[in-house]
């Protein structure tokens, strides 16, 4: 038997929808049985037994099914499901309200490990409402001193497979396969993993928890590791691909900066020069950019599509976002502006072409269709867009530059559609906002070399960051108000865009802020001196980009919207961002959040509202005022 065999070989009597739920649970070889390991593990010194249990405990018994049925009552006219478990120390009443369908799930003779509350009435006890898991009624032995201390595995199943044939079948194999070690011993010993064999022992039947916590520890370093061995291989083998070798990129790239109206930052330059080397190498670029929000990014991005365009080629640039795409493409045809050179911006529902006959200094609306002639012909020499960019109607003539923004945003697939839109591998340049930790990036972007902008730009002013307890509210208003007054504009960011009906959520989700409600609030009673906007996911394009455009040009105050601004928006004038519901976000998207204001000489401010005051919301954020950028905050965030 090898980890390629069969189960159906192995297994000869399988039954034919034994034979489905396999393929429905992708499992085919030895190897992938192996590997199928449990989502948890039931411990019976855990639960309680059904005789102990008292009035108010909260409890997680084992018990069979004895009795089950449903009834409508005569008054309410309420469904409930009720029904009778017992162990071997007892039985014990179970009542679901309003959900009939119960009686179906747990039929009589079935077992399950129930969790609730213990109630009385009639001097009786039950559970109201209890949460259930199916096991298989072997799953959990007979409560004995010698028995609980083992854990027993509850694997993912399938209609015709069940948790213990899983289980059943896995011990048969692991006692007939071979299970050599495959990783260095250097390795094995230096981070103090269990061998193979032993792993997988440890994994599918732990005899502790030690045990299967020591299994999980193997198994993931083992994914990292072979993942960053595929990628390291992939970089080497995309090393030594031919790629387009362009032509003047020193020239080319003094062009570009003395367009720029600004000075760049050392570490703008030496990505700039990263970028160059890999142009001229003759192979393709694969290259990630890496820098706080609000550190340059796009310069970089725009110097490498113009040494892309001066060279008869075209690039190509995917946002994440409809606003962040047209945000990009005003950033580019102002930029570039009188240097001859063709801009598209393709969404799905918007598309234009840079410049316009009638006035060469502003774009104008085309059809989609001529968009998608004019990028075949290569006339665009570049392409801003979002998704629709890999849609297969979008054709190159010659394309030689895809660059994707949040790199983090979109999927290896999404990604790899670029590069299927020319023969010739493109250069590939990505960018991503929120550093992660190296270790994972080290994994996930293996492949590609790394540029760094670890500093902002010369007269950017470090943002006051305020976690604001409840009682302050009124104050940050206040002083909110006063920058408004001077001519400043302020973000509300809220976690949802209708308010949860308290009824039927519970208060602590009615408690989480809705940009509709906030935006009533802010309009009608706290600033209706000012203009207010609304912006959210559920706006057609259209509205969002005429929320967006008021908002940049001034004639609106105050932006209440959702995350959709989290990332890439740049408004100068912004210098206050108050963040409602903060506990709903993490730091980094809190930090990404925060990176919407400061992008000017002016004073910048973000507060910081949690919906509780509680001791633990407080230090969770409590990093995050004195991070000035996104790689000081804690690396587990």
């Amino acid at each position: 038997m090898t980890p390629e065999t069969k189960l159906e070989d192995i297994f000869k009597q399988l039954a034919p929808r034994q034979k489905i739920a396999l393929k429905n649970l992708g499992l085919k070889t030895v190897n992938d049985l192996l590997y199928h390991f449990p989502y948890r593990y039931e411990n019976p010194a855990d639960l309680k037994r059904i005789g102990e249990v008292f009035e108010g405990e909260q409890v997680r018994v084992w018990g069979k099914v004895k009795k089950i049925d449903y009834e409508k009552t005569w008054k309410k006219k309420m469904n409930i499901a009720y029904a009778t478990v017992e162990d071997p120390t007892g039985r014990i009443k179970l009542v679901w309200f309003r959900q009939p369908y119960i009686a179906k799930m747990l039929p009589e003779g079935s077992c399950a490990i129930f969790s609730g509350k213990i109630a009385m009435r009639k001097n009786e006890k039950y559970i109201a409402n209890p949460l259930y898991d199916i096991v298989p009624c072997n799953v959990i032995p007979a409560f004995s001193k010698e028995d609980s201390a083992k854990l027993q595995p509850l694997y993912s199943a399938s209609s015709g497979v069940s948790s213990l044939w899983i289980a059943k079948a896995i011990s048969k194999i692991l006692q007939q396969v071979e299970t050599p070690e495959f990783l260095p011993k250097e390795i094995v010993e230096k981070y103090h993993l269990p061998e193979f064999g032993k792993a997988l022992r440890w994994a599918h039947f732990p005899k502790t928890e030690e045990h299967a916590s020591a299994a999980k520890k193997r198994f993931a370093f083992e994914e990292v590791f072979l993942m960053q061995l595929l990628r390291m291989s992939q970089k080497e083998e995309i090393k030594k691909s031919s790629g387009i070798k362009l032509e003047n990129i020193e020239k080319l790239q003094d062009e570009f900066i003395k367009l720029l109206a600004f000075k760049l930052t050392a570490a703008q330059e030496k990505a700039i020069g990263d970028v160059a080397k890999d142009l001229k190498s003759g192979h393709p670029m694969n290259r990630l950019l890496e820098g706080d929000v609000g550190s340059g990014k796009t310069a970089i991005a725009g110097c490498a599509a113009y040494i892309l365009a001066k060279n008869g080629m075209q690039a190509t640039y995917m946002a994440p976002t409809e606003i962040l795409a047209r945000q990009h493409f005003e950033t580019f045809y102002k930029l570039l502006t009188g240097m001859g050179i063709k801009i598209g911006l393709l969404t799905s529902s918007i598309s234009e072409k840079f410049p316009s006959k009638i006035n060469p200094k502003l774009p104008t609306h085309i059809s989609k269709n001529q968009l998608l002639k004019w990028i075949l012909a290569g006339e665009i020499q570049i392409l801003i867009g979002t998704h629709s960019l890999i849609e297969k109607k979008v054709v190159f003539k010659k394309l030689g530059l895809a660059m994707v923004d949040e790199q983090h945003r979109f999927g290896v697939m999404q990604r790899s559609r670029l590069f299927k839109k020319t023969s010739l591998p493109p250069h590939f340049l990505t960018m991503t906002a929120p550093p992660i930790p190296r270790t994972l990036a080290l994994t996930i972007y293996a492949d590609l070399d790394v540029s760094l902008i670890d500093e902002m730009p010369a007269g950017r002013k470090p943002i006051e960051t305020k976690i604001v307890p409840p009682k302050e509210r009124n104050i940050a208003y206040e002083f909110i108000r006063s920058k408004l007054l001077e001519g400043d504009q302020a973000f509300v960011i809220c976690p949802r865009i209708e308010p949860k009906d308290p009824s039927k959520e519970g208060w602590m989700k009615a408690e989480m802020k809705s940009v509709k409600e906030e935006y009533k609030k802010l309009k009608e009673k706290i600033f209706p001196e000012f203009e207010i906007g609304l912006m959210h996911g559920r706006l057609t394009p259209k509205e969002k980009e005429e929320a967006m455009r008021r908002f940049r040009d001034g004639k609106t105050q105050v932006l209440v919207s959702t995350s959709v601004v989290e990332v890439g928006v740049d408004v100068p004038n912004a210098t206050i961002m108050l963040i409602e519901g903060a506990e709903r976000f993490g730091l980094a998207q809190l930090h990404q959040f925060r990176g919407r204001v400061g992008r000017s000489e002016k004073k910048s401010y973000c507060f910081i509202l949690a919906g509780s005051n509680s001791a633990n919301i407080l230090k969770r954020h409590k990093p995050l005022p004195p991070a000035k950028t996104r790689f000081e905050l804690p690396e587990n965030e």
